[in-house]
């Protein structure tokens, strides 16, 4: 299991952007950090979740 936002996750060989699309999230709206390093959105595409990954995504919200 990887570790998401905090919370422990079954998402074991998903890409990045499945996971992305299977949580409602935009991949153009956040950013993913995984194991401490910023992952670049070229890569959410070819960079699989593995067993304990520790994941951080991070929406932006507009405003002002």
């Amino acid at each position: 299991m990887a570790k998401i936002n905090g919370e422990e996750v079954n998402a074991n060989n998903l890409l990045i952007t499945e996971f992305l699309s299977e949580n409602g999230y935009s991949p153009e709206r956040v950013a993913v950090m995984i194991n401490g390093e910023i992952l670049p959105k070229a890569d959410y595409a070819k960079t699989r979740i593995s067993d304990n990954d520790e994941i951080e995504v991070v929406g932006f919200v507009g405003g002002g």
